[in-house]
């Protein structure tokens, strides 16, 4: 059995019925800056908004090279329809010996409530769980953000446990939820839904 792919994740595309899920370009920055500098897309993010396009451009630079690597798969979520991007999804702090990464994600304000996230989810799992052989996914989630507990619980997580004031962001404190889910927990759902 493989192990979590430790290859250049560049050049991985994702479609689903509505979105085509693709590493970020230069020309995403003017989107990410205005998902990223939302005050209230931002709400429970473990960071605050944004100021400045700089930290789109940083952003898309950082990933350059860390997606070559194989350090991180994260994905820009377009919509197929206009060619607009909404959001994006993430495998991050990949483990290969353990075959464990978490996942994050954020969708724009204006997308929110159209089953976009849970679309775009189902694809980044399907990839973890098969092309990068992948055992267990994380998710860490501030428990106010009831919409998150929701999108992930609907594709399976599990709620495994409760961090007290575990994130400082400003001078706001906040808990964590850490939830998880396992391949044969997956593939059990998958096989359900065939």
């Amino acid at each position: 059995m493989s192990t979590p792919t430790s290859t250049s994740n560049a050049s991985v595309e994702l479609r689903t019925e509505r979105l085509l899920l693709r590493p970020l370009r230069d020309d995403d920055a003017p989107a990410l800056l205005a998902i990223f500098s939302d005050p209230e897309t931002m709400r429970y993010w473990s960071a605050p908004p944004w100021t400045t396009i700089g930290q789109a451009h940083a952003m898309i630079e950082r990933d350059r090279p860390a997606m070559a690597a194989g350090e991180h798969l994260r994905l820009g979520i377009e919509k197929t329809d206009d060619g607009t991007l909404i959001g994006l999804c993430t495998l991050f702090h990949l483990n290969a010996a353990c075959r464990r990464a978490e996942v994050g994600y954020v969708l724009a304000r204006s997308a929110w409530g159209h089953g976009h996230m849970n679309e775009a989810l189902r694809a980044l799992l399907r990839h973890g769980f098969t092309a990068m052989n992948l055992n267990r996914v994380e998710a860490d989630i501030d428990p106010r953000n009831r919409g998150s507990a929701a999108s992930l619980e609907r594709l399976g997580f599990t709620r495994e446990g409760h961090l007290r004031e575990r994130w400082i962001v400003g001078d706001e404190v906040s808990d964590s939820w850490l939830y998880g889910l396992l391949r044969r927990e997956w593939d059990a759902r998958q096989d359900l839904q065939r």
